[in-house]
């Protein structure tokens, strides 16, 4: 007998939203099909038992870009998707980090959320449908969880917010923020934007957290209607009276350790030791606690110990105040035979970005369901584990060196020469060789450099940083807080807020914020924004002064670029039969000519 289908419909802006779900997958926890007119995305969540050995929540969030939903057959040789594209692994990475902070601390139960496209209608873009898609997915399943969550996309054209905006209204936006929050605060932020000032942005958070109310409402109607009664799940948590032994045990040294201002080898070292000393006495005779159960109760403890500091003293571990920034130094040319590079090194962290220049012939070409097909500006961002005194195998990109890769590339965007004034192809790779923290808005600050000394004319040189925070809820409903600039490593591991903002001095090109709270309130991020606005430009004065602007020539081995303009009705006989023609003269002149559908030849040589 064919299964009931139960449809949701609720509206956002100007456009109506779709959840669908009865008639697929029966056999998973939950799952839902969420779209706007011709663009679908399907989701399924389960949850599945503990994995044996498991010392933190195994939560894996996956999608699939189906290029058939497009009607489209992949390029490969194989003609079938192979490893996920990078806006696969984007939008993978856009839907976990909401959901994954509203799960109980401490589960232990395997759970998967996995989506792929059903329809693209080359109109619409998906990634926002799969956040809420997953959301609901979860919310009908039997899986426990804090949701829901609701998402939206806000663009500005001319002036104007739009919500949900299609490709066409993207392209003439000068702001493409994804927002992903609960009934009370917003969860996550993904932004891209054209200088925009703080104030705007603010707004632009405050439409989009109040957009997403009916999505929510809607989501909580369809648990209530058709959702499973949910599972009992599988706690790892120390029991409150290991915690507060544990507590009661280190806090003492640990006060003595911090009371110094700390490197991050002192720190994690001098942390280490304390560790050792609790596991000897506490897991000694017999009906001891498990190591185990005493590593998670130091945890805690750490926690709660660098926590009250920061909170009560306002003690950062390595002795900087809530918003004094790591010490600065940067080089540029130190590469002689790249086309550009840059040096950037904030306290322990150092990244070395190398530019290069190429024709527009060299650009990516994208294989996937969205309308755009090249890109001249790639920025790649590799993070080996040297740059954290470590020993591990290479395995390839990982999806966290995507994801930083893209905020990067996201970040210097709009300053990039349009391609009429500036006819080349760029790539950027971001090299990390020492990483305690914000390596990611390094990088951005060592792109410029590379891209100034390549004598790339870009609009305005641009730095990023990244902001902490620290919360104590016990007191009221925003309680004691403390927002912290430019954070390191540990303060980004026991704190609760990871915000990077990155922009040039008259505005914001790109956000990103990961929380482990339930929420952020709209004050508290006005207040981040503010004080990143203030450490932006500190750090750009720091960068100017290594090279106050973008150098009048490229370097003698970047490629020279001529444009020439021949009549369309000529190409042909340019190209000549088989290529002909345009082989002859590249292999006679030693250059590469690349050719435009409107008769634009670019000449490129060395």
């Amino acid at each position: 007998m064919k299964p009931e289908t139960k449809r949701y419909t609720t509206t956002v802006g100007k456009r109506t939203i779709a959840f669908e779900s009865g008639k697929l997958a029966a056999q998973a926890g939950g799952a839902v099909t969420v779209g706007i007119d011709e663009a679908i995305i399907f989701a399924a969540a389960t949850m599945g038992g503990v994995r044996e050995g498991v010392d933190f929540f195994p939560l894996s969030v996956e999608y699939e870009e189906r290029l058939y939903a497009g009607g489209k057959i992949p390029g490969s040789f194989f003609r079938r998707e192979g490893r996920p594209s990078t806006e696969a692994i984007l939008t993978a990475r856009l839907t976990d980090r909401p959901l994954r902070p509203l799960f109980a601390h401490g589960m232990r139960d395997e759970v998967q959320v996995m989506m792929f496209t059903l329809s693209s209608d080359g109109i619409n873009p998906l990634d926002i449908l799969a956040i809420n898609a997953a959301s609901a997915a979860i919310m009908i399943s039997d899986i426990p969880w804090g949701g829901p969550v609701g998402a939206v996309r806000v663009g500005r054209v001319n002036g104007e917010f739009v919500l949900n905006p299609t490709f066409e209204e993207l392209a003439k936006s000068d702001l493409d923020l994804r927002l992903a929050g609960t009934r009370d605060a917003i969860l996550m932020v993904e932004c891209g934007a054209d200088e925009i000032p703080e104030d705007a942005m603010v707004a632009a958070l405050e439409l989009g957290h109040k957009s997403i109310q009916p999505i929510i409402d809607l989501q909580l109607k369809m648990a209530a209607e058709i959702g499973k009664p949910k599972k009992q799940a599988t706690f790892t948590n120390a029991t409150d009276e290991l915690n507060k032994r544990a507590l009661d045990h280190v806090s003492g040294p640990m006060t003595t350790l911090l009371a110094k201002p700390l490197a991050k080898a002192e720190f994690y070292g001098g942390m280490n030791d304390i560790l050792t000393n609790l596991v000897a006495e506490f897991c000694a005779g017999e009906g001891a606690p498990s190591e185990k159960d005493v590593k998670a109760a130091f945890s805690e403890a750490e926690g709660a110990v660098v926590r009250e500091r920061i909170l009560g003293l306002g003690k950062r571990p390595d002795g900087r105040t809530p918003t004094e920034i790591r010490p600065i130094w940067c080089e540029v040319e130190i590469s002689p035979r790249a086309h550009g590079s840059g040096l950037f090194t904030r306290g322990e962290t150092q990244v070395l970005t190398m530019a290069t220049l190429g024709t527009l012939g060299e650009a990516q070409e994208l294989d996937n369901l969205s309308p755009i097909d090249t890109k001249r500006y790639m920025h790649h961002y590799n993070f080996p584990p040297f740059s954290t005194g470590e020993v591990k195998p290479l395995r390839g990109q990982s999806r966290r060196e995507t994801g930083h890769g893209a905020l990067a590339e996201r970040a210097l965007e709009p300053v990039i020469p349009s391609e009429e004034t500036f006819p080349y192809t760029l790539r950027l790779v971001s090299e990390v060789l020492a990483s305690n923290g914000s390596s990611s808005m390094a990088s951005v600050c060592g792109s410029t450099l590379a891209l100034m000394d390549a004598g790339v004319p870009i609009k305005a040189p641009v730095a990023g940083v990244a902001m902490g925070l620290v919360t104590d809820l016990s007191t009221g409903p925003e309680g004691r807080y403390r927002i912290l600039t430019d954070i390191q490593g540990t303060e980004d591991h026991l704190g609760d807020m990871d915000f990077k903002v990155a922009g040039t001095k008259d505005g914001i090109t790109a956000l990103q914020m990961d929380i482990k709270i339930s929420g952020l309130s709209t004050k508290i991020m006005t207040e981040a924004l503010e004080q990143a606005h203030t450490a932006r430009l500190s750090i750009l004065e720091k960068m100017l002064a290594v090279i106050p602007e973008p150098r009048a020539n490229l370097k003698p081995h970047a490629p020279r670029i001529i444009t020439v303009k021949i009549p369309v009705d000529k190409i042909g006989a340019l190209i000549g039969p088989g290529g002909k023609n345009i082989r002859a003269l590249q292999e006679e002149t030693g250059t590469k000519i690349d050719i435009q559908e409107d008769g634009t030849v670019y000449i490129a040589g060395v």
